[in-house]
């Protein structure tokens, strides 16, 4: 028979291989125990092309068939090895593996979407792992076949799906382990380019721990099981209660080293103060000041006292000028009609009308005769 070795597992039994045909359509698992392995010409490699010589085993139970490797001989580089490296080489150079490619997750995303199979156990770790973690985390669900001949294809839409939707931080690619034979899907130039050229990080968790898959090398950031991935993608609230305590306590820490060291400045000022004796100094100054606010007070004093009598004495003064008080006392004020006071009679003409103001009331009255003399009540008519 021959075939690709697509996978190969030491055991303390044997070596436990899967010979897998040139186009990738059928495999068979095989065994050389450990009392054959040394006979052997060529020890199975992943990658490489053998002529096996054996026998089959079936075990019922199981409905497989196990192939009892004697011999193997070297055929030559495998096809799927030799495509896997081709593949391989073409994205390289494309600058796909770059790490400045590579964008770094989200601290704390509220919003993750997971790539998946629903009914495969690595949903359900994950959905656990995330719960633990971060509760109230919102996780969307975007379901795929993530093995055979159709996993390509719905890999690639469930991307294009959480893309559209577009609320999601992270997107998570998941599968559980397997046999490399059920993990080709993450080789496949499709899904490749689909994780390449998502516009959101991408953390692959599929578990194999053998190899990296072309996926792996593409994502922003890989690890080796769906659980590790969800461990990755967020925070565990534990651990961020921890690190907030610790933050605190070197708060308070550090507060109560400042506290301390102002203390001692303090300290420090009240023993100087104390030897140079300010408080003296201090003391004869507020007593200086307390003087001169008593002499400033007695000054005030003094000179508002000054200024009472003063304006006493010219409230007298003019109580005395005031001319109502004159009228009080029988004299009365001649008015022109302009207002204007009578000095003397030369100033009237005959019919000319005053306004005669006494201490209670005014009089208006007509001249009839003016001379320059004492003016006999008689010439004037009321």
């Amino acid at each position: 028979m021959t075939g690709e070795v697509s996978s190969a597992n030491n055991h303390r039994v044997g070596l436990f291989f899967t010979l897998q045909d040139p186009d990738g359509t059928a495999a068979i698992k095989c065994v050389v125990w450990n009392s054959q392995v040394a006979k052997l010409a060529q020890i199975p490699t992943v990658g490489e092309q053998l002529i096996i010589l054996g026998s089959l085993r079936l075990y019922p139970q199981r409905g497989e068939y196990q192939l009892q490797v004697w011999q193997a001989i070297p055929a030559g580089v495998g096809l799927q090895a030799l495509r896997y490296q081709q593949l391989k080489n073409r994205l390289q150079a494309e600058g796909l593996f770059d790490v400045e490619r590579k964008r770094p997750l989200p601290t704390h995303p509220q919003i993750i979407a997971v790539v998946t199979s629903p009914t495969a156990a690595a949903w359900g770790d994950i959905q656990k792992t995330l719960r633990q973690r971060y509760p109230g985390l919102k996780v969307l669900f975007s379901p795929a076949i993530v093995q055979g001949e159709l996993a390509p294809d719905s890999i690639v839409a469930a991307i294009e799906r959480v893309e559209a939707d577009g609320r999601a931080e992270v997107l998570v690619l998941a599968r559980g382990g397997g046999a490399v034979e059920e993990l080709a899907c993450f080789n496949d130039e499709r899904v490749v380019r689909a994780t390449a050229n998502c516009s959101i990080p991408v953390i692959t968790g599929i578990g194999h721990q053998r190899d990296e898959s072309l996926v792996d090398l593409v994502a922003d950031f890989a690890v080796h099981t769906p659980t590790a991935a969800a461990e990755q993608v967020v925070p565990a609230l534990s651990e961020l209660y921890l690190e907030h305590q610790q933050r605190v306590a070197a708060l308070h820490d550090c507060v109560h080293d400042y506290h301390r060291m102002a203390e001692n400045r303090l300290l420090a000022i009240q023993n100087r103060l104390g030897r140079i004796r300010l408080d003296r100094q201090v003391k004869q100054e507020m007593q200086a000041l307390s003087w001169k606010r008593q002499q400033l007070v007695n000054a005030i004093n003094k000179r508002s006292l000054s200024a009472k009598q003063r304006l006493e004495l010219l409230r007298e003064k003019l109580v005395s000028l005031d001319p109502s008080s004159v009228l009080q006392r029988g004299y009365a004020v001649v008015k022109k009609e302009n207002g204007a006071i009578v000095k003397s009679a030369d100033e009237l003409k005959a019919g000319e009308e005053l306004l005669i103001v006494l201490g209670q009331g005014e009089v208006k009255v007509r001249v009839v005769i003016s001379r320059s003399c004492d003016i006999d009540p008689d010439v004037l008519s009321f």
